[in-house]
């Protein structure tokens, strides 16, 4: 009875063994990554696999220990489902891994054990120095303590280093934290990245936590992994060379498993990643407690942890530059010349214009040091000319690294395009993203509502060439609700960006920036009575001097115009009617009150204009003036004064704007009601009326939109109800209320929006326990976004909803309202 029992057990030992090899052997050809944790285990059975068949076929002459063999079927029948599991995680989810790892390294032990001390001592003997063999490899590759150290040791600051003492501080506790295995130090190019990279190598808790387990190794741009692992193991040209890749690999986490054993903390600094090497983290990733990676990059790269870098503040600044050229300390400003001691202005001049990026002020300091006081003065008096550092010939290290960030491949070309673009807009500003949209709708002829243009954003921020600011944080509204979002682009990096324009002929540039200071217009332009251009885009920047005296071009192919002013009167430029491919203007009053635009009627004779925006601005009749552009699709208002836009027309607005689809008036303050001439343009589809906090009520003439699909009244706090006649809306999809605050009341016959899937109402708190029955006639309803007391009434509702109802999604957020975003234009 034994004998047999003993059998069965073997048997079903056997088999489990045999199901646990072909698990990990499986995972091991699926994962993408190569994961020695299961060439580990899977090296061990392989030893112990012939034990384990000669076991099961002698199991007549020997009796299995029951208790302890049963124990350790249980553990191996886990382990196979945690290696199954294991093979699927993605790779960026640490912690699971490390989970999934310990318990395998667990099962190993389980295994080494039950041979050793169950099996007959000397096939146990003879199994264990088969598992020792295994073991023995790490000996023979090689692997040498001392030469990886030394390889590997993190570089020594020989500079002295300012502003850096923060940061420092910001990145070791994100680094430190429990849940963190990799973190990504991000800033653009000549922040001081790698700099502060050593600095955190050589910091004493760094070190106390690390040892002379920290291992700094430069990536670049061309990565090399073989040599980088080489570094690492301390190899040199006599070691044995790797097979593969994956060999590599291999041997690396071979040597980290060793310290990890050890009970030794492990940091790994890899520098200078470039965008598109994401695939070198995910090899680096080994599932190790106790086992951090520091990466260096210009790129924010998705799914990883990330600390941003931001450029020095002024106070450090200035101590770098006058560190770099070799000024005195102290308050007072010393330029090596007996003869003239300048006041501190000039300094500060000169590094305002570096924008706090250590290389730029390292780049100019150096370059000035020791020079004559002619050499400064004519420093100081190029930039006053409105001439960039990256223009200057004081060395070509800072515009390198610079440009090198926009070295983008084929197929991300649009990439450097649109950065370029964003040098059209004034610096220190912040850049409106549904400006940039309706740009590259029509530059690059984008489609998607504009899903496309904020997935270029995203892109560029990763590449920290910008900063986008979104402050709505629902999913559903990416691309196609974005007003309140804005970029905000460093002083340095929008001067790369106009250099990067101006590398061709005035002619032949297709885009053309220009910042004129009072009527100081550029000489080409005074110089030609018919200047021709070939620009797509063309920008004009004018201060609060300029006097709309106007020279004559010819701008044949500009598809864009972007005009930014800060005059208390501003006149169109007469060259506008003359723009018969104009698709988009783009004005901007930066001043403190709207203004009345001078020869806006020449827009009536552009003929393919199709998108208006205008900040701040006074508008006269926009049927009159428009009459004649039929193509017109979208009309964007931002803080302007509109009370006679869409007033005293002398024709139908339906017919003088028959293609108009488009409508947004945001922060309009003097808007009380809306004009209804609006409500004769049967076209629209899209009406946005958002931050009007003095529109007291929507006309029944709202019902005449039959076309419309989304309605936006958000934020407007004394907005009393929406009229009955919204019902008739019947091709509503969005309907967006959140944020007003007295609504009291929806529609009686709001069910008959027979469209409508997505209804936003958070902040409506005047709301709560008003909604009319009709509601549960919404069949099509997929979303409504509210805050928790209107959930709660939702949820009660929607058990009441018909058999044949699909529920609505109800999601649940807090209110973001945030003014701050407007301290620049106000």
């Amino acid at each position: 009875m034994a004998i047999v029992e003993s059998a069965a057990l073997g048997a079903a030992f056997g088999r489990i063994f045999s199901s646990l090899y072909d698990a990990i052997t499986d995972a091991i050809t699926k994962i993408r990554m190569y994961e020695s944790i299961l060439q580990r285990l899977k090296d061990t059975l392989d030893v112990m696999r012939p034990l384990v068949e000669k076991m099961v076929l002698s199991n007549r002459e020997q009796d299995l220990p029951e208790e302890r063999t049963k124990r350790l079927i249980e553990r191996m029948e886990k382990g196979e489902k945690r290696v199954r599991k294991y093979s699927q995680l993605p790779w960026w989810k640490y912690l699971m891994r490390i989970h999934y790892a310990n318990k395998l390294l667990e099962l190993e032990k389980d295994l080494g054990r039950f041979f050793k001390v169950e099996i007959s001592a000397s096939t146990a003997m003879n199994t264990w120095e088969s598992v020792k063999g295994v073991n023995d490899i790490r000996e023979r590759l090689g692997l040498t303590r001392q030469n990886s150290v030394a390889s590997c040791a993190v570089p020594r600051l020989w500079e002295h280093v300012f502003g850096l003492d923060v940061p420092l501080q910001e990145l070791k506790m994100q680094l430190l934290k429990e849940e963190v295995s990799m973190l990504v130090l991000t800033a653009p190019g000549g922040c001081g990245k790698t700099t502060l990279a050593k600095k955190l190598g050589d910091d004493d808790d760094i070190k106390g936590k690390f040892e002379e387990n920290i291992f700094f190794v430069p990536v670049s741009k061309t990565p090399n992994l073989k040599v980088i692992i080489q570094k690492l193991l301390g190899k040199d040209d006599r070691s044995p060379a790797f097979q593969s890749d994956e060999d590599a690999i291999h041997q690396l986490e071979q040597m980290l498993l060793v310290l990890v054993k050890q009970n030794k903390r492990i940091l790994l600094i890899l520098d200078d990643v470039w965008s598109g090497s994401e695939y070198l983290l995910e090899k680096f990733a080994f599932p190790l407690t106790n086992y951090k990676i520091l990466v260096t990059s210009r790129t924010a790269f998705p799914g990883i942890r990330s600390y941003k870098l931001k450029p020095l503040n002024d106070g450090d600044a200035m101590k770098l530059f006058r560190h770099s050229a070799g000024l005195q300390d102290g308050s007072s400003s010393y330029i090596p010349d007996a003869s003239y001691i300048p006041d501190g202005e000039m300094v500060k001049k000169i590094v305002k214009g570096c924008g706090g990026f250590p290389l730029a002020l390292k780049v100019v300091g150096k370059s000035l040091r020791g020079k004559s006081v002619a050499a400064w003065l004519l420093r100081v008096a190029k930039w006053s000319d409105g001439c960039s550092i990256l223009d200057t010939d004081i060395d070509s290290e800072l515009l390198k690294c610079l440009q090198s960030s926009l070295d983008f491949k084929d197929h991300e070309m649009i990439l450097r395009e649109c950065f370029m673009d964003l040098g059209s807009f004034p610096e220190d500003r912040r850049i409106r993203v549904s400006g940039l949209i309706d740009m590259w709708s029509e530059l690059y002829e984008l489609v998607a509502d504009g899903i496309h243009a904020i997935a270029n954003l995203h892109e560029l921020n990763n590449l920290n060439l910008v900063n986008l600011v979104a402050t709505r944080q629902d999913a559903s509204e990416v691309g196609s609700y974005c007003s309140e979002d804005f970029v905000l682009q460093h002083d340095l990096l929008r001067e790369l960006a106009i250099h990067q324009c101006s590398q061709e002929p005035i002619e032949k540039r297709k885009k053309l920036i220009l910042d004129i200071n009072g009527n100081n217009l550029p000489k080409w332009w005074t110089e030609q009575k018919q200047q021709h251009i070939s620009s797509h885009l063309l920008s004009i920047s004018t201060d609060e001097n300029f006097s709309s005296s106007w020279c004559k071009i010819q701008p044949p192919e500009v598809k864009v115009l972007v005009l930014n002013f800060q005059t208390q009167n501003y006149t169109l430029p007469e060259f506008v009617e003359k723009m018969k491919e104009l698709k988009v203007l783009i004005a901007t009053n930066y001043g403190s009150f709207p203004v009345e635009l001078g020869n806006f009627q020449l827009l009536g004779s552009v003929p393919s204009l199709k998108r208006i925006r205008l900040e701040k601005v006074s508008l006269p009749s926009i049927c009159k003036t428009l009459s004649a552009s039929r193509s017109l699709e979208k009309i964007s208002l931002f803080m302007c004064h509109i009370g006679h836009a869409f007033r005293n027309c002398s024709i139908q607005i339906s017919d003088a704007l028959p293609n108009l689809r488009e409508i947004n008036i945001d922060y309009c303050i003097n808007l009380v009601e809306l004009p209804a001439g609006i409500f004769n343009i049967i076209s629209l589809k899209n009406l946005n009326i958002t931050n009007c906090h003095k529109l007291s009520r929507l006309p029944d003439g709202l019902g005449k939109l039959k076309n419309l699909e989304v309605l936006r009244v958000r934020s407007c706090t004394v907005l009393l109800e929406l009229p009955e006649s919204t019902g008739s809306l019947h091709n509503l999809v969005v309907l967006d209320i959140s944020g007003c605050l007295r609504i009291s009341k929806l529609p009686k016959h709001i069910g008959k929006l027979c469209n409508m899937k997505e209804f936003h109402m958070k902040g409506c708190s005047a709301l709560h326990n008003q909604l009319p029955p009709s509601i549960m006639d919404l069949e099509h309803l997929k979303l409504v976004v509210c805050d928790k007391g209107m959930a709660k009434q939702w949820e009660s509702i929607i058990k009441e909803f018909p058999a044949h109802h699909s529920s609505p999604q109800i999601k649940v957020v807090e209110n973001d309202i945030n003014l701050k975003w407007l301290h620049n234009h106000f």
